[in-house]
Formats: C-alpha cells, sequence, structure tokens
C-alpha cells in the first residue's frame, strides 16, 4: 500500500469568466497561498509541486517552468502533468502517489486555467478525424449530444430528467461562494434556454471559467500534525482510451465503468449508493448526470432518471453529488477536476462552510476528459 498519504489543505480562487486584473501566475499563487493558509503551513514546508493545464488551450508548453513565479516552485521538485480535461483529476494521483511512494512527505498539486486567453473549440475540435468525425463530433458538446440522444431513445429518458441534473447543481452552486454561476435556475429555465446541440442546451451546458485550484497532501505522521481531521485517500483509479468516437461503446462506457469497479474495489465499496456519503463529480453536461450514475454502478441501467425525480441526489438526499455545484458552474478546465477532489476533501474535512453535509466519512471525486478517459478517488476521514 506503501505511505498512507492524506489530503490537509485546499485552496482555490473565486471562478469567474475573465480574470483581466491578474496574469495566469498571479492567478496560480492565489489558489497556492490559500492553500498554504489552509494548511496553515509556508511554502519551506511543501517537498515537491505538481501542476498542470490544458497547455495547448493558452499555447504554454513548459508551464512547469513558466510557472514557478506562482507556484512557489523555486529550486523544488516540480513536474507538470496534462491529460486534457482530466488533468486535475491526474494532478492529485500524481501528488498522492508521489507522497504515497516515500519519495515526498508533502506534495502541492495545482491546477489552473484562463480560458479568457485561450480558444477551447479550435483546440478541442482537432482530436476529432477530420473526414469522419470532425461535422458533428468536433469539441465537447457532440459527443455528449449524440450519448443522451441514444440514451433517451432506448431508455424513454426525457430532457427534463437532464434539466433537473442542472438545477440541482446550479442552484447548489448559491451556497459556494467560490462558484463562477450562482444564479437560481428552473427545469422551464434549462427548458427554455438556447439549443447547443440537440438535446443539450446552453443551460444543461458547463461555462468556460478563468480559476485555479491547489490541494496539498501529506504523509502519515506529518498529517495528523496538519489538520484536525485529514481526508484519507483510500483509493485512486484511472483508465484512459483513444478511440474513433463511432466506435465508442456508447452503451457500456467501458473505461468509466473500468474506473469506478476498481476504485470501489481497492477502498472496499459493495454498494456505493449506501456507503458513499457525497459524490463530486465531473458532469461537463446535465446529460452526464443522468446518464454515468449507472456507469458508476450506482442504480441498474434505465434508473438514474427515476432516483434524480425522487431527489436521491440533492443536497438533503440519499447520496448528495456535487454539492459545490459542481462543472456546470465552475470550470477552469486544467483545474476543474482537481477542484472536485478539493470539493470532497473539505467535506471530509468538515470544512465545505454553507455547503457542507452532515456527517461525510466517505467520499468520491471524478475526473473526465478526451476521448472517454476517466479518473477517481475515494477519501475517507479514518486512515486506510
Amino acid at each position: 500500500m506503501g505511505t498512507r498519504t492524506a489530503i490537509v489543505g485546499v485552496g482555490q480562487t473565486y471562478h469567474t469568466s475573465k480574470r483581466k486584473d491578474v496574469n495566469g501566475q498571479e492567478l496560480i499563487n492565489e489558489a497556492v497561498r490559500r492553500a498554504l493558509e489552509d494548511a496553515d503551513l509556508t511554502l519551506k514546508d511543501i517537498d515537491a509541486i505538481v501542476i498542470g493545464n490544458m497547455d495547448h488551450f493558452e499555447a504554454i508548453n513548459c508551464v512547469d517552468c513558466w510557472s514557478v513565479d506562482g507556484s512557489g516552485a523555486f529550486m523544488k521538485p516540480i513536474m507538470k502533468v496534462t491529460t486534457g480535461g482530466s488533468t486535475g483529476g491526474t494532478l492529485g494521483s500524481c501528488a498522492y502517489y508521489h507522497v504515497a511512494s516515500g519519495l515526498f512527505d508533502v506534495v502541492m498539486a495545482i491546477g489552473w486555467e484562463k480560458n479568457s486567453e485561450s480558444d477551447t473549440q479550435a483546440a478541442i475540435s482537432t482530436c476529432a478525424d477530420p473526414i469522419l468525425e470532425r461535422d458533428f463530433f468536433g469539441g465537447a458538446i457532440g459527443p455528449n449530444a449524440a450519448e443522451y440522444a441514444m440514451y433517451m431513445k432506448q431508455y424513454g429518458a426525457s430532457e427534463e430528467d437532464a434539466a433537473m441534473v442542472a438545477v440541482r447543481d446550479h442552484n447548489n452552486a448559491l451556497n459556494n461562494p467560490y462558484a463562477h454561476l450562482r444564479k437560481h435556475i428552473t427545469v422551464e429555465d434549462v427548458m427554455n434556454s438556447p439549443v447547443l446541440c440537440w438535446p443539450i442546451k446552453l443551460l444543461d451546458s458547463c461555462p468556460r471559467s478563468d480559476g485555479a485550484c491547489a490541494v496539498i497532501y501529506a504523509a502519515e505522521g506529518r498529517a495528523e500534525k496538519i489538520a484536525s481531521r485529514p481526508a484519507w485517500v483510500h483509493a485512486s483509479a484511472v483508465s484512459h482510451d483513444y478511440v474513433y468516437f463511432g466506435d465508442y461503446d456508447w452503451e457500456a462506457m467501458p473505461t468509466l465503468e473500468a474506473t469506478a469497479s476498481r476504485v470501489y474495489k481497492r477502498a472496499g465499496i459493495v454498494n456505493p449508493l449506501k456507503e458513499i456519503d457525497v459524490m463530486e463529480l465531473y458532469l461537463p453536461f446535465s446529460t452526464c448526470g443522468v446518464i454515468w450514475m449507472e456507469h458508476m454502478w450506482v442504480c441498474g441501467r434505465g434508473e438514474s432518471p427515476r432516483l434524480i425525480r425522487e431527489g436521491v441526489f440533492d443536497m438533503d438526499g440519499e447520496l448528495p453529488v456535487n454539492p459545490s455545484g459542481g462543472v456546470l458552474s465552475t470550470n477552469p478546465i486544467g483545474a476543474t477536476a482537481l477542484i472536485r477532489i478539493g470539493e470532497a476533501a473539505l467535506q471530509i474535512m468538515n470544512k465545505a462552510g454553507s455547503r457542507q453535509v452532515p456527517n461525510v466519512n466517505t467520499a468520491m471525486a471524478t475526473a473526465f476528459g478526451s476521448c472517454y478517459w476517466f479518473e477517481a478517488t475515494i477519501l475517507r476521514s479514518g486512515k486506510p
């Protein structure tokens, strides 16, 4: 198992569509300072740093070197990691394994993005084959729209079911002072918003945010001295694939199912609906919040719409999902999945403020990106 490892500090910026007041290094530094303050540490206490973003968005290739003035990595080991939209999850896993391996005692993961200075659509569209796929699948919206269209036909789900996910996450964000979009919405608002790619509408979709997040991991022996209630890492899992979109198994979603199965097995979880207290999930579209619950073994095929309508995943439900407002409210892409880990840790540490779910002892965070890559982390209040 290696060295037992816990999250002891979390910091993030106030996210918005454009941070014209800071450059990238300054944006990063805001998250770093808040994480250090949260853990009552200084940069001298940090042994190593891992950092990442969607580097081709901002056209900054050596972000580890470029960011030193913001990250505080001067004369420290620093490593760049980028895996598309799942970068934040990879950063968390990388920092965790750096500590669990015994190589370092305290490691800080930093994710960031200045989407206002990048061309997201132009960058993402290049992942689709220009002859066979780009007209429909070029970009992030098309594949997920096709996925939900197929799901609706197979299981009789509706656009309103997805709209309820959008309403849940957007309205949860009202309790999160760091969230980008903080506006009360209704199902009617979602249904009347402009169609982006049927059946996905504007309010079904995540925004593009400027922001950063930093999460500090510490080894057993140090973690207990830093945090009164550390969030212990019990399991981490990842499944990456690269396929033509038309060849992907849309009904099985093998990478998500494999990731969920691995992380549950490593954490000893048999029934996630009953055994996990809160989930912070990377759901870039509300439609994903319907379909993907089933591929995470939370419920059977076609059962998710019923659970959503019954409020099972609401803040006061059996398994609260995205108390922070999730990706639908905040999406600084390179930081987005690290925010999920950080928010899950805050729930364990009982430091989530007005978005706190009572009595959280087990939390799950996920990451999603590229051509259906998934990562997952299980955190608990007790040591593994």
